[in-house]
């Protein structure tokens, strides 16, 4: 039986960190055995927002070790930079012409990336949903893992395979949302202040290349309060995230001897994330080593690279054939 086709993609524009670890790549590991499993670095998207190219291909580097120090196996898997395939800009092309400026400005995304960018309000900025399309439709992939703040960049997708079925004849399923599991992890900014980042406050994110020292010292700042004011109390959304973070990384018996202290207000922040940073520091020291060793091994890199995209273009040929056909554009 078939594989179920399954896509996802990360911009090089930041540096992993334990949000991605826990509430992506962790899963991506576990689809590679059960999934066709496309995974690809988008380094056309980070145009719209990073035009400065002079860091990109250390960047791309990066991220492709990255993922393999995680355990994504390029042997299992297609692992490949967006613009080793060409056909996704010929497909980008196409949906262009079946999305339409008003839709396209409706989006929160991109008015988010207006405002927050308004001297650079570039034409990809705007048709970002498009290329996204494009890159989820090349291989017809039906399960995409995607954030809250994604889903309706997907129900786009969906929306410009139903208009090009309709217009040329049925060719591409429709991609939906997806996680491997229902038990997500949310990781928190260790200030209190919403998700861990790529790119905002690096000092209360946690990323996968940081070194001992510089992770003792951010839990170290991680934000606490006095503790609870009786038995039982329920914790802040900042202190339950140290609790998560050490349900990842520590011993049960770790765990559960600090959740007894809270419990019985007995509490002690300082030596709670001691003990977490050390476990913490145990935990990204492999990731962070291996993911070193691969970017210091050009010839691998681009062995994986070569190979990754030689398998995803078969995929998006074997697509952009039947779209030449439906369309009438293949002489």
């Amino acid at each position: 039986m078939q594989k179920e086709v399954v896509l996802s993609g990360i911009r090089p524009t930041g540096f992993l960190h334990l949000g991605n670890y826990f509430g992506a790549m962790r899963n991506y590991v576990r689809m590679q055995d059960e999934f066709n499993c496309y995974f690809f670095v988008a380094d056309w998207h980070s145009l719209t927002t990073h035009p400065d190219t002079k860091a990109l291909k250390a960047s791309v580097h990066r991220v492709i070790a990255e993922n393999i120090a995680c355990g994504l196996d390029p042997e299992k898997v297609s692992l490949y930079v967006q613009s080793d395939v060409p056909e996704i800009a010929e497909l980008y092309l196409y949906l262009n012409m079946l999305a339409y400026k008003g839709e396209l400005e409706k989006v929160p995304t991109f008015k988010d990336k207006v405002r927050l960018q308004p001297d650079n309000v570039n034409a990809g900025l705007l048709t970002y949903p498009v290329l996204m399309a494009a890159d989820i439709l090349i291989h017809r992939a039906v399960k995409v893992p995607v954030g809250k703040d994604q889903e309706q960049h997907l129900e786009m997708a969906r929306n410009f395979a139903d208009r090009f079925n309709h217009r040329y004849g049925e060719v591409f399923p429709q991609p939906r949302p997806f996680n491997f599991s229902n038990n997500l992890v949310k990781i928190l900014s260790l200030d209190g202040n919403g998700k861990m980042s790529k790119s905002e406050n690096q000092m209360a994110t946690i990323y996968l290349s940081d070194d001992d020292e510089l992770i003792r010292k951010k839990i170290k700042k991680a934000k606490t309060d006095e503790g609870p004011s009786h038995d039982n109390a329920e914790k802040p959304d900042y202190i339950q995230n140290l609790f998560t973070l050490m349900e990842l990384v520590s011993t049960k018996e770790v765990v559960e001897k600090f959740e007894a202290d809270y419990n019985q207000c007995n509490i002690r922040y300082g030596d709670m994330k001691k003990q977490l940073a050390e476990d913490m520091a145990i935990f990204i020291k492999p990731i962070r080593e291996k993911a070193a060793t691969i970017q210091n091994d050009n010839a691998y890199l681009q062995k994986i690279m070569r190979e990754g995209a030689e398998k995803a273009r078969v995929s998006a040929k074997a697509t952009i054939n039947v779209v030449r056909e439906s369309m009438g554009v293949k002489y």
